[in-house]
């Protein structure tokens, strides 16, 4: 009994909060043992004498067993699902939730401020606030809490990965700074030096965290079971998106396998909360729709039986309650398909005389795999014996089925102390059971038919939806540095030219285009500008000491035109790689013009597979494409 919802949410966070501390420290143990195994197999293959070899050997066998049961007792944390499942009071079988990768606090402070001081030129001093406001946030993302909230936390760190990357991240170089994370499942530990292997973690996490908040849904209503879709799908799309986007990851947890059957996971969960919904919402007083509910579960078991746990690289690496769970699952919703056509086909007989004999008749026709023993069925329609004795194998198969998952479920020393799911298992055995009781009669001698399988059928198919980075919109902590359109890890510019403008008789002397930073896109031969030192290509970043580096057009124009006699001092920089890339935008800028003259010519097909939320494009002609150096108008001005 619970006086109000406050202290069962403060008792399940903490729950949920010692059983991450747990997995942490059991992390640091394995990562220790495995340092420690390491060392000795070292020394074990570079000394040559025996009675050093026979002393290692010893310490191997006592590390190798520390390590498994470390590993044991990870793999039984990994699998207290009843920590993520929800207190209603509704009997459904629980959801596999997964926990979240740890990771250990990363220093980068040294690392950010010599890249602000040497590649950018500023004083890395002035920027303190940013790198601890970064800090801050990644160590609040190590331990989200489970809910909207602690996903769109995840989601802004991921976001902020971007402008990491692009601020600090040259292509061909790291910052000597390692990501260690530890794997969500076997608690090994993996390092690199590569950002993606931090944004790849993050993402995996989202996707854990979508699988926690599924499985705590209240399935008991239609609400609740929408909720838990919504979940299940996110997460599929997050481990979709995490395959397809990132390789060669360190981690079993998210290799190509791995990330596949996780996806089938969430999609099989998916299935069964569908199933939940249609026995919720569909009347079970008619023949047609009781044999709909009947080919639900059987879609469920299908589903359930495609997770892939049983395959060489996986079955050997997945906690074995997992793969015993999927088990019992197959065969409790086997037997629930079975046990649902018996009902359709026993206690529907009103409904069946009630309704169109055509339309039952194509019901029952499409309804199993293959035609059963016996009469016709356009006999068994009409015939209520006949109907009885179908009925019958149909309920002995559903008693059986649910037997086995009773015998897989047994076997398990995880799931035996889940008692939701005993609760769940025996209930359901008792139900068919009585059901088969109050069918057999005395004088039934006949042996019972063996029932066909049942075809599976959906309402609802599942959908993988794939993150979207742009639901959680973040602000570049690093702006103060300018815009990434200029200033960013990959372009590489001269030092800051400071020069002295004055306007002659003919005006300034030099073109004005785009802005933030506004480029001086031409010169005037012999003009002011030229003479001052102004160069086609400059960027103007600071007038008059004032930093212009995300100015508007407007306002540089504004300011040009308002300077007195004695002139202004503008602050420049030169890209070293602006030739090349006025020749991009040019490229551009003529397949958008040929595009516009011939209508029928597709425009380039660039996409923007691999940029992170934060990423800026500019939408032509349905393409999309990364402009080279900013936000470039059409206005160009002349002074």
């Amino acid at each position: 009994y619970r006086c109000s919802n406050l202290p069962f949410l403060t008792r399940t966070q903490t729950q949920r909060s010692k059983l991450q501390h747990r997995r942490a420290r059991i992390n640091q143990q394995i990562n220790k043992e495995m340092r420690m195994r390491a060392g000795a197999e070292n020394l074990f293959r570079a000394t040559t004498n025996n009675k050093v070899k026979e002393t290692v050997a010893l310490e191997l066998s006592f590390v190798n067993s520390n390590l498994q049961l470390l590993k044991e007792e990870l793999e039984e944390l990994n699998s207290n699902m009843e920590v993520y499942q929800t207190e209603s009071e509704a009997i459904n079988v629980p959801m596999i939730p997964l926990g979240l990768k740890e990771t250990k606090e990363v220093d980068l402070t040294v690392p950010l401020k010599d890249v602000i001081c040497e590649h950018y030129g500023e004083d890395s001093s002035l920027f303190e606030k940013e790198i601890k406001e970064f800090m801050e946030l990644r160590q609040a993302m190590r331990t989200p809490s489970r809910n909207e909230a602690g996903l769109e936390l995840l989601m802004e760190y991921y976001n902020q990965l971007y402008y990491l990357d692009q601020r600090f991240f040259p292509p061909h170089r790291t910052l000597g700074v390692h990501f260690h994370w530890y794997d969500s499942l076997t608690g090994v530990p993996s390092c690199q030096r590569a950002l993606a292997f931090e944004k790849g973690s993050v993402l995996f996490n989202v996707g854990a965290l979508y699988t926690q908040i599924g499985a705590r849904q209240d399935r008991s209503a239609t609400a609740g079971i929408d909720c838990a879709i919504d979940a299940f799908q996110r997460a599929a799309g997050a481990f979709n998106y995490l395959k397809e986007n990132f390789s060669n990851a360190p981690s079993l947890d998210m290799s190509g396998p791995s990330l596949c059957m996780l996806v089938r996971l969430m999609i099989a969960q998916v299935q069964e909360c569908v199933f939940e919904r249609v026995t919720l919402t569909t009347p079970d007083t008619h023949f047609i729709t009781q044999l709909q509910v009947a080919k639900e579960a059987a879609r469920v078991r299908g589903r359930v039986c495609l997770c892939t746990m049983s395959q060489t690289l996986v079955k050997d690496y997945v906690p074995f309650s997992w793969a015993s769970m999927v088990q019992v699952k197959a065969e409790h919703f086997r037997a629930l398909s079975h046990y649902n056509a018996a009902v359709a086909l026993c206690d529907h007989t009103q409904s069946i005389e009630e309704g169109s004999d055509e339309e039952s008749a194509k019901a029952l026709f499409q309804f199993h795999v293959s035609s059963p023993a016996g009469p016709p069925l356009s006999q068994v329609l009409r015939d209520p014996e006949d109907r009885r004795k179908l009925g019958k194998a149909h309920l002995r198969c559903a008693v059986i089925r649910h037997e086995e998952a009773m015998r897989v479920h047994g076997l398990c020393k995880i799931l035996r102390k889940m008692d939701i799911l005993q609760e769940v298992l025996s209930f359901m055995y008792k139900r068919s059971l009585d059901k088969y009781s109050e069918m057999d009669r005395e004088d039934d001698f006949d042996e019972t038919a063996e029932a066909p399988e049942i075809h599976s059928q959906t309402q609802h198919k599942p959908d993988i939806t794939p993150p979207n980075f742009s639901t959680v919109p973040v602000t570049d902590i690093f702006q103060r540095l300018g815009p990434l359109s200029v200033f960013c890890a990959r372009a590489r510019w001269g030092p800051v030219r400071v020069v002295s403008l004055q306007r002659g008789d003919g005006g300034l002397g030099l073109t004005l285009r785009g802005d933030s930073p506004v480029l001086v896109a031409g010169v005037v031969p012999g003009g002011c500008a030229q003479e001052a030192g102004l160069r086609e290509g400059d960027y103007i970043v600071a007038v008059d000491g004032e930093d212009f580096k995300w100015a508007k057009h407007g306002e540089v124009v504004h300011v040009l035109k308002s300077c007195s006699d004695r002139g202004i001092q503008l602050s420049i920089i030169t890209l070293h790689t602006h030739d090349t890339q006025v020749r991009v935008l040019v490229v551009v800028s003529l397949c958008v013009c040929l595009h516009l003259i011939n209508r029928t010519a597709p425009l380039l097909n660039w996409n923007r597979k691999k940029t992170g939320g934060g990423g800026r494009a500019t939408k032509r002609l349905g393409s999309t494409f990364s402009l080279p150096f900013g936000n470039l108008r059409d206005c160009e001005s002349m002074y």
